[in-house]
């Protein structure tokens, strides 16, 4: 397949050998909107000369299923997309990911939450707000304020809770002057602290997407993160993570979102149109990645 002029642009920025990757999470059927974020990783990995990767993220073991995991293999060779070794599931590397969080927990940067949602909204509201972050309005730093003695009773007496990232202690022990490389823009300035205090890991899922993306991505070798628009913030914190974890800084590329007819961002719970629906319809590969802006 050709490289589309959209990507032309990003070219000359492009890293010589790079190892891209689509890691879409198994909660339902891929739509348009993965197909296109898949073809950009790969037609990026192709431009380079390097490798495109499949990894399947299915830390949420509510949501997760092993017939949607089976069912994006499938439709991904249908398009004719072809990924270079095995494929990581997450769910098989929890260990790695309690290391990594260990890492953290030792240098005095997580600690334990033990607020309920709800109880968090009525903070909130009782305060009149909270800074809206990328993911919501940051956590008010309840149980950052517990002392030592009150956190060891709670978490002796089997009290449910979540570890959350301490983001001034992060902020001060990172490096200064975070920032990462964009393709096409050049060097962007990070600014994690809007995220507060975030989770990291909580007793239904024990690791969060932000600390097993930022790991994987380093274990594979990824080199240059490709992923929609909508995820670019996250990027701020991941290079945090990166930065405290001393694990390597890839480049990224985001790319522009699907939209559907409403002008919304294509969604598996908006039950957007999957490839085994726009199959059974008769579209072929060509028009499929024709549909999806390819």
């Amino acid at each position: 397949m050709p490289v589309p002029a959209s990507l032309r642009p990003l070219l000359p920025d492009l890293p010589a050998g790079a190892v891209t990757r689509f890691a879409p999470s198994p909660t339902g059927l891929l739509h348009l909107g993965h197909v296109h974020a898949a073809l950009f990783a790969d037609a990026l990995a192709r431009a380079a000369g390097g490798r495109f990767l499949l990894r399947l993220e299915d830390i949420d073991g509510t949501r997760c299923r092993p017939h949607f995991a089976a069912a994006i293999e499938t439709d991904l060779a249908w398009l004719g997309l072809r990924w270079a070794g095995p494929v990581r599931v997450q769910s098989r590397h929890m260990p790695e990911y309690r290391a990594a969080l260990a890492r953290l927990e030792a240098r005095g940067l997580l600690y334990p939450c033990f607020c309920s949602r709800a109880g968090i909204q009525r903070e909130i509201a009782a305060a009149g707000g909270a800074p809206q972050g990328p993911d919501g309005p940051a956590y008010p730093g309840t149980c950052r304020r517990l002392s030592a003695d009150e956190r060891a009773a709670r978490l002796a007496a089997g009290a449910p809770h979540a570890l959350r990232l301490d983001m001034a202690a992060a902020l001060a022990a990172a490096p200064p002057g975070l920032s990462f490389h964009e393709l096409g823009e050049g060097r962007l300035p990070c600014d994690p602290a809007p995220f507060g205090d975030v989770v990291l890991a909580r007793k239904e899922i024990p690791a969060s997407y932000h600390l097993c993306v930022t790991h994987d991505d380093a274990l594979q070798g990824v080199t240059l993160v490709t992923r929609g628009l909508d995820l670019k913030p996250a990027t701020h914190l991941h290079r945090l993570l990166q930065a405290l974890l001393g694990w390597p800084e890839p480049a990224y590329a985001h790319h522009g979102l699907i939209l559907g007819a409403d002008g919304r961002r294509l969604a598996k719970r908006d039950r957007a149109p999957s490839l085994q629906a726009l199959r059974a319809a008769g579209h072929g590969p060509e028009e499929v990645r024709r549909l999806a802006g390819w």
